[in-house]
Order: C-alpha cells, then structure tokens, then sequence
C-alpha cells in the first residue's frame, strides 16, 4: 500500500491516496474526530461543475467592457490562456489608467485554500497592491459586528476571539454554562487553516457543568441540557431581565463593578426605569419570568460562564446581544476567574477555546495597498449600487468609491451576501468582473472572464490552522483539472503584461517560494525546526504544545493598573462615551433592547451554517449531496407549522418573503420552536427569476447592516412564510456548467 500524501484543509488534515485510478481520502491518524466533511473532497474533485478551461462572457466578447445584466444562463465561450490574460490586463490598465485604481474593488472575500501560499485572496492582494492598488473591504460576514464594538468595551478582539478560556479549564472550573446561542457541534470541525486533531467533541462530552441551552434550535447543544427555546433574535431582552434580576435582588458584585468597569451606572438606571425584569422579557422572548429568575439566581450562586455564538451578532442590532452579554458577567463578577465569566464563539469555530500552540506560522505578506479606501465587507452591494454616497462606520462618515471592474479569486459572494437578487443588479454596474474559480459557481456564472484555478490536491503548498498542532508539506496529489492554473502562476502571467513581473515574483517559482517563506520562518523561530526538505519529506511538523490552562482576562483581574484594557478607560465599559458620542440611535452608549418591529410574514427563518460542508465550498460532493430533499436543501420546520399548511416530510416546498423565493425540502422536526423554521446557507445559487430551485436562504435575507456603527452582516434571520410546491419543480441546473461554447463557434 503506498503511503498517503499528506494535505490539510479548513475542515481538517488528511492524506489522499490512489486507489485503482480513483482518489481516497484517509483521516490524519492523530486526529480523534475527524471531519465528516473530509466525504466531500473525493467526489468533488473531479465534478464536471469544474472549470476546465479560461471562460469569456459571450456579450462581453462581442461588446467589450461595460454595465449590463450578467445572465447566470448566458453562453461562455471558451479562449486561450494568453487571450485571457491580455483581456484581463488590458482591462485592468484601461480602469486604472481612466478611474484611477479604486476603481478596482479587489476585496475577493472568502475562505479559498487552507494553505499559506496559494492562498488565494494573499495573492491577489500581494499582486494588485503591486499594480498601483485597489479599493479593499474591512472585517468579515461572520464576525463583523462584533470586531467593531469589541475594542470600545474590552478593548481588543483578538484576545476575546483567539484567546478565549480554553476547554480544559471550563471542564475543570465551570459549573453552569449559560449558553446564547448554544454550541452547535457541527461547526467546531472548521478552523481557517484546519487543525490536525480536532478536540473540541471531545472537550464537550468532558464537560461537569449544567448548561442552559438558549436558542430556538434544541440541536444547537450536542448533549443533555436544560432548553430555553427562545424567540429567535430577543436574546438581548433575556439577557436584561437576567440582569435586573440580579440588581434588584442585589445578586450582583459591586466591588468588582467598582473597580474593574466603568458606566454602570447609566445602564442601572436603563435597567430600573421602566423595569426591563422578567415579566417585560417573559412577553418579547418567550420564556417564563419565573424560569428567567431561577436562572439569575443560579447563575449568581455557581461558577458560571456566558458564551455568545457568532449568529447572534449577524443579526439588526447585532452588537447588543455580544455588549449585553458581557454586563451580564459583570455583574456576576466572575471575569477573569477559571470557569467563569464570557465567551464569544464557542461553537461558532473550531479553535475557539482550543489550547494548541500560537506562535507565528510561515505565511505569504500581502504588501502595501497604495489605496486608502475601504468599505466594510457586507456592504458590496451598496457599493455598487450607491457610488459617491456617504455612509456612517465606527464614529467615521465615509464614501463609496465609483468601482469599474470587480476582480474576486477565492470566495464566493453569492454564497456570503444577503439579498441576493439585488446583489444580482448590483453585480450589472461594474464594467467588468474578472474571477479565479476552480468550479462553476454563481460567482463565476455572474463574471464576465473566468479563469480556472488549481483545487488544493492539484498544487504544493504548506499549512495550518491558528492553534494547530502541526504545520502539514500540503503535496500535490493529482494533477490539475484540465487547463487549471495555480492563482500564483495566473497572477504572475497578468503581472508580466503589466510591467511588475519582478517584483510579484521576486525570481521565484511556487515552490521556491514555499522554501523561501519557510526558511525565514525557521531562522526565526524560538524552537527548533528542521531543513525544509527534511521537513517536505517528512510530511508534518508537530510543533510545541501550547497552555492547556488559559482564562481569558485573567491578568487584568489580577492586575488592572498594571494589565488595563485598551480602552479609555482602561476598564471593561458597560457603557461606552465614545459610542455615546457617536449619536447612533440604532447602537447607542450602553446596551439597551431594539425592538426590530413588526413584518407581515409569520415565520422566522434562521440561516444558519451547514452540517455537511464549509460555507458553499464543495456543495457537489456526497456528504452535501446526501443531504438533499428531492435534489434541493432541506428546511427544517416543526410538525405544527407544516401541518397548518398542508405540509409533509419530505415535500418539495417554496419558502417565500418580499424579496425572493426558493424550493427546499421539507423535513419536519420537533427539536425548533414552532414557528421557526431553519434553512443552512451554502446550497449553491440557481436562479430562475427571482426563485432558487436549490435552496438558497440568501435570496430571503435582507442586505442590510447590523447599525452605523459596525455595518456588519445581518443576514442570520429572516421573515418568511412556507408553503408546498405543487405539481414537477424546476431541475436544479447549477451542478454543470453553463452552455460553453468554443472561439471557432463563437466567431
């Protein structure tokens, strides 16, 4: 049997074997619970979705450069590598000769390869940053909110995010576990570079604590716990009735108020007058008043520890459920204490809580972009369609830029963004968009030059994940899917035709740079680390263990003079000045209840993560496909719902609001609230008008910003009713590509 090249991915490390012509993928042996994502990768590889050859829109041959509609149906007409290149070159001097460059929007948001070379947004960055620069976009659709509002109350996201208490002191300190949002399972196999040994499952079923499990989903706990099923979106309500409960009952810690925060006491007053206690809350959020204050007290007599997904945040006024969540534990005191206090994203990803190593990894450096304008990443669509408007961001008034061509390698928007037929118009306005895909996504369907890029199993890089236990020699497996190119071999073509070849390459091959960026990593590193070709032989490198015993603000709490918080007051700030200062009336000093107002649709959708694949990435593949209902994405929703509406499990059904509609597979289940219904993003765009026959939630959610302070992504939740599809639905067509044509014919 030969021995498996190794490879890692966001889902995990693995080794890829052939097997009588056809490709086997076997788990790393050190892993205790691998992904049961790693099922897609095999099947997928080779999927006629790919993109086999440099595709041009047929409009945009006959026509050249300009507005228009962008089809997802058009004819593509197949060219030459060199034809495409000078295309896209050509077109990038025109933009940046004639609009100056930011006028390119080169935000190219997405996860791409695990790997730290060939990765894909990296290279794309490096190169136009190279080429005079480009407009960039800010943050992320997963967490954008809270990475606004985090520095104004505790000064720093990255130590709530990637320094977070990890699992074995909450196994050994926490007694109750207050859990908004939950901790779905099905996503701690994802980490942006993957993680060798996925310990998190095993972390939960180690766990003594009694857990309260807050959310409209019972699955989003994958063990025994007390269920709060919560009206989806009124989290902030509970969390002050909690709090009122504590300060009227006088549960709460005033010395620790005292000292280790600021501005409370505006938000006391916020909490007493026109008491925001458990019977006001009991009627907005669904749960009983008495359930709300045997809560408080159990969380004030034990070791408790608040955790806040990342879902929460991507809703309108996502900011409060994360700000009210950290007065919450405030107030309890336990801040800085093993066990206690809170966390954000448990669950929401696979390295928060991890205790692997956290030193610096060899990566590829982005460069300089020469290019000041930015926008914040959810906020595409009204870029494109508002150019010149002023908008509000983080106590700043900023102005969309007039962008002209749109160059995306690594991501996919129309998986990521809300409203996705009006990202469909604003996806009409550029003169041209230009994108990197190894399959017929609808972003390359809604491109006007499409060039096919290499899958992580056709190129050598090296990676691994923050918090990882090893760096992974990530070999190519296979070779490259017909005329398939690596992102670097693409954009070193394109930066010969522009004149900064050398500086993009520096001289160097893919795999001299692979060498290069390791070598200076390992001249640097505090511990040793082998030769690089010892190293790529190899296959891995463990790398040293990180604390396994870390509790998230435990310094300041032991010193806060001495380790005060990068706030301006030093402190954690229950109310903020300068928010206050910022006026906004939609995230105001302190948190506070918005109520989001009325909508004629009488369900609540919750778009959440998919079980059986990362984002939209690798929907073709088994472990995806298997979970189709009649060839479209399952909704789930409660027995009570379907029934009023006719209903059954499995029925092809059409899921609708103001803003579009799509066909998905009804499943009926008694672990959701009645009344929510729940439909994974991920399923890949296939519209028919204003219908996805495949089961896009994203044609349902609003483009909207979370508040003028973050304009962070809100796209978790929407309003919508269900009924049932009658008669033979439309095929699902998105899985082969569109109608390609060849220049002969084409001419």
């Amino acid at each position: 049997m030969t021995r498996p090249t190794p490879t890692t991915s966001h889902w995990g490390a693995f080794g890829v074997r052939m097997n009588r012509g056809e490709v086997e993928v076997i788990p790393h042996p050190a892993d205790p619970a691998p992904s049961p994502l790693l099922g897609n990768v095999a099947s997928a590889l080779r999927h006629p979705a790919r993109v086999a050859r440099p595709a041009v829109r047929r409009s945009r041959l006959e026509h050249g450069p300009g507005p228009r509609p962008r089809a997802a149906d058009e004819e593509f007409v197949e060219v030459g590598w060199d034809e495409a290149l000078d295309l896209v070159a050509a077109e990038l001097d025109r933009v940046r000769s004639t609009s100056g460059n930011e006028a390119i929007f080169g935000g190219s948001y997405g996860w791409a390869s695990a790997g730290r070379f060939h990765h894909a947004q990296s290279q794309l960055h490096r190169f136009l940053g190279l080429a005079g620069g480009y407009t960039s976009s800010r943050n992320s659709y997963s967490l954008g909110t809270s990475l606004v509002l985090l520095p104004h109350v505790v000064g720093d996201s990255e130590q709530v995010v990637r320094r977070a208490s990890t699992w074995p002191t909450i196994a050994e300190n926490t007694e109750l576990l207050v859990a908004f949002g939950g901790v779905p399972e099905k996503n701690v196999y994802v980490t942006p570079g993957g993680v060798t040994r996925h310990v998190t499952p095993g972390h939960l079923k180690s766990l003594r604590a009694d857990v309260a499990l807050i959310s409209p989903l019972r699955t989003d706990f994958p063990l025994d716990a007390r269920w709060y099923p919560i009206r989806p979106g009124t989290d902030v309500a509970l969390m002050l009735a909690l709090a009122h409960t504590l300060v009227s009952e006088g549960l709460h810690d005033r010395g620790f108020l005292d000292r280790y925060c600021v501005g409370f006491a505006p938000f006391e007053r916020y909490l007493l007058t026109e008491p925001k206690d458990a019977d006001w809350a009991a009627g907005i959020c669904g749960i009983p008043a008495d359930g709300i204050r045997e809560l408080a007290r159990r969380m004030a007599r034990s070791r408790t520890l608040i955790t806040v997904t990342w879902s929460l945040q991507r809703i309108r006024y996502g900011e409060q459920p994360v700000w009210a969540a950290i007065a919450l534990a405030a107030l309890l005191g336990q801040i800085g204490l093993p066990g206690g206090g809170f966390g954000h994203g448990y669950g929401s990803m696979g390295d928060v809580g991890g205790h692997g190593p956290t030193g610096r990894l060899p990566y590829l450096p982005q460069g300089r972009d020469p290019v000041s304008t930015f926008i914040p990443v959810a906020r595409i669509a009204d870029m494109l369609l508002h150019p010149g408007e002023a908008y509000d961001y983080d106590g700043q008034t900023l102005k969309y830029p007039d962008i002209r061509l749109v160059y995306w390698a690594g991501g996919n928007p129309f998986h990521h963004h809300q409203d996705l037929n009006r990202l469909r118009r604003a996806f009409a306005r550029p003169d041209t968009i230009v994108v990197h895909e190894p399959y017929w996504t609808a972003t390359a369907r809604h491109a006007d030059i499409v060039l096919p890029a290499t899958s992580t199993l056709e190129r050598d890089d090296f990676g691994s994940g923050r918090r990882d236990t090893h760096l992974i020699a990530m070999r190519r497996a296979v070779e490259p899917y017909g005329e398939a190119r690596d992102d670097y071999d693409i954009l070193a073509g394109l930066a010969a035709r522009l004149g900064v070849y050398d500086e993009f390459t520096e001289g160097r091959t893919a795999r001299q740079w692979l060498e290069h960026l390791y070598t200076a990593w390992r001249e640097t590193a505090p511990f040793p680390v082998p030769p690089f070709a010892e190293f790529w032989e190899a296959g891995e490198l463990e790398l040293p263990p990180g604390h396994e015993r870390e509790t998230l603000f435990e310094r300041f709490r032991a010193d806060p003079e001495g380790s005060p918080l990068r706030t301006p007051s030093g402190r954690i700030e229950i109310t903020s000045a300068t928010v206050a200062g910022f006026g906004y009336d939609d995230c105001p000093g302190h948190p506070v209840w918005l109520d989001p107002g009325p909508d004629p649709h009488p369900l609540l959708l919750i778009a959440n993560q998919p079980s059986t694949r990362l984002h939209s990435q690798l929907d073709p593949g088994a472990v995806s496909q298997a979970s189709k209902i009649s060839g479209r994405e399952p909704l789930r929703m409660h027995p009570s719902d379907a029934s009023a509406r006719g209903i059954a499990d499995g029925d092809v059904v059409r899921v609708f609001n103001d803003r579009g509609a799509c066909l998905a597979g009804a499943v009926l289940s008694e672990d959701l609230r009645p009344g929510v219904v729940q439909l994974a993003t991920g399923a890949w765009y296939d519209p028919l008008g204003d219908l996805c026959v495949h089961g896009n939630p994203n044609v349902l959610t609003a483009d909207v910003p979370s508040s003028r302070l973050s304009q962070g992504c809100a796209g978790q939740h929407a309003r919508v009713d269900v009924e049932r599809f009658d008669g033979d639905p439309p095929p699902v067509t998105v899985l082969a590509p569109p109608r390609l044509l060849s220049r002969e014919v084409a001419s």
